[in-house]
């Protein structure tokens, strides 16, 4: 495992827990997850995915929250990580869980219409 990667597993873990436990923003849906760190090689940018599940205004507010917060965020991430040069983070909101679901969804329904004998033809 490269140390990009290691780092970006611990800068996940501060921002997972900043973003349930010290931003009170009230932007911020209930419902905000961290699903992946990618930290570049020579870790001076950090491109953070976030999950959002709820409305389109949900996630464009979710986004500014987190922009606004973005220097707060970076300073914790450099003092919690112990890192000699804080990466510049950059939030993307990530649409694969949502994405997934949704497909489930569509799975589950087009199974009920399949009946048992149906499959033997």
């Amino acid at each position: 495992m490269q140390r990009s990667d290691r780092v970006g597993d611990e800068i996940q873990k501060v921002v997972a827990d900043l973003i349930q436990n010290e931003i009170k923003d009230p932007r911020l849906p209930p419902m905000v997850s961290v699903v992946e760190v990618r930290a570049s090689r020579d870790l001076s940018h950090a491109h953070i995915y976030i999950s959002v599940l709820g409305t389109e205004q949900q996630k464009k507010d979710c986004a500014a929250a987190l922009k606004s917060a973005a220097g707060f965020i970076r300073r914790e991430v450099a003092r919690r990580v112990r890192l000699r040069v804080s990466p510049e983070l950059h939030f993307v909101v990530d649409e694969s869980i949502e994405r997934g679901i949704r497909m489930s969804r569509l799975i589950d329904e087009a199974m009920e219409g399949i009946t048992p004998d149906d499959s033997d033809s």
